[in-house]
């Protein structure tokens, strides 16, 4: 049975430190400042300098890989004897992993005898980030390249999102709410509780007054939905937010009585879109 190689890109805000740790390669999804005329990767830019530069007005855009990039990134692989399992950002909202499949399509039949698996996710952020844990976990327990396929696209629906924004100016941005909405809630301090559904699509599930309420209200979601609050894996993750998200993980300890499994950066592919201030927790549930 030949190796496989576990690939995905920078949408999991998984870090490149534990990226390795894990043996996985990352495909960068580029990112550009509309005053500017270059692409930064992931990492050109330090974290809190990009939001920073969002904090003071600068709109970032971001790009999807295309297919030429996954062909030459999957046939280098190939080339070396490797099968691929491909764990991509969500198609709900990236063209990013269609074009892996268009990749892989055409490298089937110059690689007949090799295997390539793309997972669309449906996720975003560390919600990809957990999925590709599963992933990474079933194949160091010894799991074939389907079976490993198999396990994280029974799970795929259950991976629960939900997160909150400080600004709702970023969505705004993004044609996820109306101008009028996003001034009256920045006027009342009002601030909304998203989710992802099972389109990988971002969902406005309602809103609440203050900061401190948001993120108890990302709690109560978890205590609501999570398959295992007692001892489930979950992973949160921050827009340049680190004492919001430190404070979801002591509440969940709290009442649960285990940390996150991790608490990651949200970078730029995510960032450019939901802004500074956005905390995320994802975990298993008993629907989306």
């Amino acid at each position: 049975m030949a190796e496989y190689i576990i690939i995905t890109d920078s949408g999991c805000d998984i870090s490149p430190e534990i990226l390795e740790k894990w043996g996985v390669k990352c495909i960068d999804l580029n990112f550009k400042f509309t005053d500017e005329a270059r692409e930064y990767t992931p990492g050109e830019v330090p974290l809190k300098e990009f939001y920073a530069k969002m904090r003071d007005g600068k709109v970032a855009k971001t790009s999807a890989a295309n297919s030429d990039v996954f062909l030459k990134y999957f046939d280098a692989m190939l080339a070396k004897g490797n099968d691929i399992l491909y764990v991509g950002f969500s198609s709900g909202l990236s063209s990013t992993v269609g074009n892996a499949g268009i990749a892989a399509d055409e490298l089937c039949a110059k690689y007949p005898e090799r295997k390539i698996e793309v997972i669309d996710t449906l996720c975003a952020s560390a919600g990809e980030g957990l999925i590709l844990y599963y992933a990474v976990r079933e194949k160091k327990n010894g799991a074939s390249l389907e079976n490993a396929a198999k396990f994280v696209r029974d799970r795929i629906h259950s991976l629960c999102h939900w997160f909150t924004v400080d600004d709702l100016v970023y969505l705004k941005r993004g044609g996820r709410i109306d101008p009028k909405t996003a001034f009256v809630a920045t006027v009342l301090n009002i601030k909304p509780v998203l989710h992802m559904d099972d389109e990988g699509h971002l969902i406005n599930m309602g809103k609440v007054h203050g900061r401190k309420t948001s993120i108890r209200a990302l709690l109560k979601k978890y205590s609501e939905l999570a398959l295992d609050p007692d001892e489930g894996i979950y992973f949160i993750s921050h827009g340049d937010c680190i004492d919001d998200a430190k404070l979801l993980d002591s509440m969940i300890f709290e009442k649960y009585g285990h940390h996150a499994g991790i608490i990651s950066d949200i970078g730029p592919v995510i960032g450019a879109h939901s802004g500074p201030g956005t905390l995320a927790l994802f975990f298993l549930g008993r629907e989306r």
